[in-house]
Order: structure tokens, then sequence, then C-alpha cells
């Protein structure tokens, strides 16, 4: 499947859907504490998007070849589960870190994008773990411009956390996206600079590493979904839609709550 480029209206709308899956998390932020249940979350997420923001929650029944319906509107990963994770009756305790991860579909178009949420007072190695990710997620962005290529968002990455002990979880990656939930390219969260596809403005796709605090190797859970490290380190993510630009990068999925970039 080729890369498609999207046009400055189709960009538009994307700005718009991405926007409105920023807000979730901005909504649901105060809800995140110790007691809380993942399902709870989930179903104030799904509340939300569908009777306030009247947008679909995309991951709801969304089924990839190989895999049964995606049975929950969100995805909660918690401490060493690094992405997929399924809500459900397990309540968050102090010390946990969770990742929310939020799309949403509004007028034809996704918005894609996850955050960490540390729950009370979390070890200084988990938040070192959350902070450090969310640099990595923002030295690919800035790889982003006309002319870069892929590999120069991986290397990005992967030079900046493995510097610090960390490692790159390799089987998963970012994704174009677009009016399909998973589009071309794929953007993986390693390489060697110059390597892999060359950027052009109008290309949209997103930006979401996963870290672990430990080795990268990682397993699925019998649900089906659910991946977690195997070694059961602690693991994270934060994830952006990112347009390519003539000059450089516009960030799509910002709202009034979205962190600040970090002074580089």
């Amino acid at each position: 499947m080729a890369v498609t480029i999207k046009t400055p209206e189709e960009i538009s709308k994307m700005r718009v859907a991405g926007r409105l899956a920023s807000e979730v998390l901005d909504y649901i932020a105060p809800f995140v504490c110790a007691g809380v249940t993942t399902g709870e979350i989930d179903r104030l997420c799904h509340d939300y998007m569908v009777g306030v923001q009247q947008c679909v929650p995309a991951p709801l029944n969304y089924a990839p070849r190989g895999h049964a319906p995606y049975p929950k509107s969100i995805c909660t990963s918690i401490n060493h589960q690094v992405c997929h994770g399924v809500p459900g009756d397990k309540k968050l305790k102090n010390g946990d870190i969770l990742n929310i991860d939020i799309t949403t579909i509004k007028d034809g178009y996704h918005g894609d994008t996850s955050r960490m949420f540390t729950i009370g007072e979390t070890s200084i190695q988990a938040r070192r773990l959350c902070e450090n990710t969310f640099l990595a997620m923002w030295r690919g962005i800035r790889a982003v411009r006309p002319g870069a290529h892929l590999g120069d968002i991986g290397h990005a990455i992967q030079s900046m956390v493995e510097a610090q002990g960390y490692s790159v979880v390799r089987e998963f990656c970012g994704h174009g996206i677009g009016k399909q939930f998973h589009e071309e390219p794929q953007v993986l969260h390693y390489g060697k600079p110059g390597s892999g596809l060359k950027l052009e403005a109008g290309m949209v796709f997103t930006i979401e590493p996963m870290i672990n605090a430990g080795k990268a190797a990682i397993k699925q859970l019998g649900d089906g979904w659910t991946i977690v490290t195997s070694d059961h380190s602690l693991s994270a993510q934060w994830e952006h839609t990112v347009a390519v630009t003539a000059t450089g990068y516009e960030v799509l999925t910002l709202s009034a709550g979205s962190p600040p970039p970090p002074p580089f």
C-alpha cells in the first residue's frame, strides 16, 4: 500500500480529530487515581467521546486480521503492560504508571494520541522512565521535515533511550493514519540516519515509542490483545499524530491540557 499524501483540507479535518482525542485525555485526567478501575476510565471516556464530542471511539470492535474484535473504547496499559491493555475490573493503586491511548474518528478521519499517568507516589525509576519516554517521542518529532528519512526519527529515539539504559520495543511502531486507523508508512522507533522512506509534505503518521526499563522482549497475554514485557520490567509510551509540513512538522493531537514540548 502506498503512502497517501493528505490535502490541506484533509489535514484540517485530522487536526479536529486529533484535538478531540487529546481533549479526551484532558477530560479523564482528574479521574485517574488510586481505587478507580480501568473499566470505569473506559466508560467515562466512551461516554465523553460519544455523548459530548459526538465522535466514534476507533478501538471499539476494531478487528485487524488474526484478532478478535477489541472489546473496549480505549486502551489502558499498566506498569509492565506495553500496549493494547484491555480495560477491566483492575483497580489502580498508589505507585502505578498508566498509559491511556485514545483514537477518535470525526467526520471520517482519525486522531490518535496517548499519555502516561502516574498514580500517587511513584518510584523515582518509574517517573524517570515516563519522563525519558516523553523526551524520546519529542526527539523523534523534531526529526520530522521534508527530505528527512524515517530512519532519522527512529535513530533520534533509539540513540537517546539506549544511552539512558532503556530498550526500544521493536515489534510495534508508529503508522500512517487518515481515513484508515492504520496506513502506510510504518514508523519504527529505531533505525539509522538517512535510511528508510524520504518524508514529503502532506504525510501524516504517529510517533509512539514504547520504551522498556528492562529488556526489549515482549509477549502477548491470553486475551489476544494485551502486550507485556517478558521480564516484567516497567514500560512507558507517549504518542502524537504528526503531519509533515513544507518547513517541518505540525503536531495534530494538541489541546489545552497537553504537556508542553520539552526545551531542547
